[in-house]
């Protein structure tokens, strides 16, 4: 059964703002200034939590960088999950590009390195966690990509195959989990890296949602 599991933040959603804010909001929490700014820090927002706080805490020369990284964590996740959808919006034609693969009979699912209850909660509040047929996340299983095994449990719990099967994300996290489970990565060229993403040799590159049916026909033949 062929499968397409997507990534969540940068790939079938833009929540970079919400993110960002969730961010400078734990900075504050913690004593600090808010240090990231929406549209050009967006880039490490798509990397996760801990990257925003990293990059915070370097620009105002923290000394003790990780054990405040920890610290602002909960915070983040804290922060996050009051208000994970007021900026949030779906990046154009990925409902369709979902339906249209659903209805010519493929499985499709979700992998992503956001926490499970915060991306379950965003996905219906989005109004289409009901699209997909899995769900895992970060704290899903022991382990997170770049490690195959949550997509690997992504297809199966979307029931289709592995060896039948492709990624769609945006960054190098997303390459190297297609690689480790040795399948095609398709990485989307609309998010902050643009067609820099083509640097990381994915099998095929998307430029809007439109064309993904034609590429994921041609990947999975």
């Amino acid at each position: 059964m062929r499968t397409v599991i997507f990534d969540l933040d940068g790939t079938l959603a833009d929540t970079s703002a919400d993110l960002i804010a969730s961010a400078n909001a734990a900075m504050q929490a913690l004593g600090h200034s808010p240090q990231l700014v929406a549209g050009a820090d967006d880039a490490t927002a798509f990397r996760g939590g801990r990257a925003m706080l990293r990059q915070s805490l370097e620009r105002i020369g923290h000394d003790d960088l990780e054990a405040e990284v920890e610290r602002g964590y909960p915070l983040l996740l804290a922060a996050y999950g009051d208000a994970l959808d007021v900026h949030t919006t779906l990046y154009p034609g990925a409902t369709r590009a979902v339906e249209v693969l659903r209805a010519a009979g493929l499985k499709v699912g979700i992998c992503t390195n956001k926490p499970e209850g915060l991306a379950e909660t965003l996905l219906q509040r989005l109004g289409v966690r009901g699209l997909f047929g899995s769900m895992i996340g970060a704290d899903t299983l022991p382990t997170r990509k770049p490690d195959p095994a949550p997509y690997i449990a992504s297809v199966e719990r979307a029931g289709g195959s592995v060896a039948h099967s492709l990624l769609v994300g945006d960054t190098i996290t997303d390459r190297e989990t297609a690689r480790a489970a040795g399948v095609p990565s398709v990485l989307v060229t609309f998010g902050p890296l643009g067609q820099g993403v083509a640097a990381m040799a994915p099998e095929a590159l998307l430029d809007t949602y439109d064309d993904l049916p034609d590429v994921v026909a041609r990947l999975l033949d």
